[in-house]
């Protein structure tokens, strides 16, 4: 990945009492989307889906996504994948670890970019190099190849996997991205009738027989099968104490992350932010910094910038006004913290 100018480090277990879980409760009734609001700003974007039938002995790999993500989807700054077995077996994991087994209904996410493979067996060689799987993906997302790609060969043990590509911003700030680790294995991510399965089955069924406009329906499917697999990250992941996915759940600073995310623009402090919440404000900055690994008004600053740079990338706003709307009384002080956390100018950073 790139430059990390805010990346949120891990930190030591915070206790919550039971009347903050309580609270929160009252609280989330009425709390923004937090999950959605960073999705959306991050401007997570599909770029392709496409199902695998495999018959033994069969490996697929891919290299690092930035071999290819230039090709794939050169207006994002960064590619993730996730792969998920809809029917038999497989061995899969990133290049570099010792492959997992998957089971029908299991998952393997890539959040990072690194190089992963897919196979029968652990054992059993690729039949093709990494610039061979590069103009694979030029072409697929290209719309030049079918949807179901056949791989492998004479074996009776099949196996059937969907892969899914999608764009996202790394910079300057994607809290959700940096709480993610390299891979996620995840165990039965699909479950008769749940949501994901049924999702599935809807992919399945356009990808088999693709009608008019099937292309921006499997993109737009690719986009909503990653967010329930990240949903089902957060909820598997119940016993993780720090981090992003944890503040989201933590009573106190998940109503915190909510007031940042619904009024960003506003001039907030450290008092305001505690103002019927139930914490001082020692204890709100304590508990954030431990959970989030950074004090609330940096990660703020963080989450504005974040916000500019997709004003700048989306709209042909002029720099003061995109300023006034990230919370910033002048221009030139937006611009001097815009330079901070990205390197470069508001002006330079559109022009890219």
């Amino acid at each position: 990945m790139t430059a990390e100018p805010n990346r949120l480090p891990d930190r030591p277990h915070v206790r919550v009492g039971v009347r903050d879980a309580l609270d929160v409760l009252e609280a989330s009734r009425q709390a923004p989307d937090v999950l959605s609001d960073v999705l959306r700003t991050v401007r997570l974007t599909g770029a392709m889906l496409f199902l695998v039938d495999a018959s033994a002995p069969w490996r697929s790999h891919a290299p690092e996504t930035r071999r290819f993500a230039p090709q794939v989807m050169p207006q994002a700054q960064h590619l993730v994948s996730y792969h998920i077995v809809v029917r038999g077996q497989c061995w899969a994991g990133l290049r570099d670890q010792p492959l997992q087994l998957l089971a029908e209904g299991d998952g393997l996410v890539v959040p990072h970019g690194d190089a992963y493979a897919l196979a029968s067996d652990p054992a059993v060689p690729p039949s093709y190099g990494d610039d061979d799987a590069v103009a694979f993906f030029r072409s697929m997302a290209a719309g030049e190849l079918p949807s179901v790609v056949s791989e492998g060969g004479a074996g009776n043990e099949r196996t059937s996997f969907i892969c899914g590509f999608l764009g996202c911003d790394a910079r300057p700030f994607n809290p959700i991205l940096w709480a993610l680790p390299r891979a996620i294995h995840l165990r039965r991510v699909t479950q008769p009738g749940d949501r994901l399965s049924h999702l599935l089955t809807y992919a399945l069924a356009e990808l088999r027989e693709r009608g008019p406009g099937g292309r921006d329906v499997l993109l737009r499917l690719s986009e909503l099968m990653f967010v329930e697999v990240v949903r089902r990250h957060l909820a598997a992941a119940g016993t993780e104490s720090t981090g992003w996915l944890a503040a989201l759940r933590d009573p106190l600073i998940s109503r915190v992350l909510a007031r940042l995310h619904a009024q960003p623009a506003h001039a907030w402090t450290l008092d305001s932010l505690s103002d019927g919440i139930g914490a001082s404000r020692s204890t709100l900055a304590e508990r954030f910094a431990q959970i989030v690994g950074q004090p609330p008004m940096q990660y703020l600053a963080g989450w504005r910038m974040q916000l500019a740079t997709r004003l700048l990338a989306e709209h042909s706003m002029k720099v003061r006004a995109i300023a006034d709307s990230v919370g910033y009384a002048s221009e030139a002080a937006f611009s001097r913290a815009f330079k901070k956390h990205t390197g470069l100018s508001p002006q330079a950073w559109r022009q890219r």
